[in-house]
């Protein structure tokens, strides 16, 4: 685990404890040979500023809303579709020539304890691609009363669901 300290989440803030868990989740996923592909976050980033520069523009410019929804628009479809709830794009493992990237997404609805953690192929098209695999948990099984991920027990299930990914049996194609 490379944890340096105990990660506490308030208990009573459903972000927080989504936010610890993520963030776990992406120690253990490169822990396991992975490396994180940051090229859609970059692209997020580069439309985020071209975004900024536009509303800068209309504050300053003497003209009411730009004409820029249809480009708006474009920037959340693009996060909508592609993104959808992914908290990581990985790479291949290291020395893996048949492999594929993963995408791996978590939801924890309001309200809610049960946490969903997916993992997907980053490319689900390609003949090495495996089926998705689903993990559904309290996350209460997770924390305890003060609010401190045991992360032991964590990492055992991610890490389980890494494995159950990379057995899961090619689609016939």
């Amino acid at each position: 685990m490379a944890s340096k300290g105990p990660k506490k989440a308030n208990l009573l803030d459903h972000h927080s404890i989504k936010h610890i868990l993520d963030e776990s989740i992406s120690e253990v996923v490169t822990s396991r040979g992975y490396s994180e592909d940051v090229r859609l976050s970059n692209v997020r980033l580069f439309l985020g500023t071209i975004i900024i520069v536009i509303a800068l523009f209309a504050q300053f410019y003497k003209k009411k809303f730009p004409e820029n929804r249809d480009f708006l628009i474009a920037c959340i479809l693009i996060i909508f579709t592609k993104e959808k709830n992914a908290i990581l794009f990985t790479y291949p493992p290291a020395g893996s020539y048949t492999g594929t990237g993963l995408i791996v997404s978590s939801k924890l609805p309001r309200f809610s304890d049960m946490y969903t953690l997916t993992i997907a192929s980053g490319d689900p098209n390609s003949i090495s691609a495996n089926d998705p695999v689903h993990l559904t948990k309290s996350v209460t099984q997770w924390f305890t009363k003060e609010g401190i991920l045991v992360e032991g027990l964590f990492w055992k299930d991610v890490e389980a669901l890494i494995d159950q990914y990379n057995k899961e049996p090619k689609k016939n194609k």
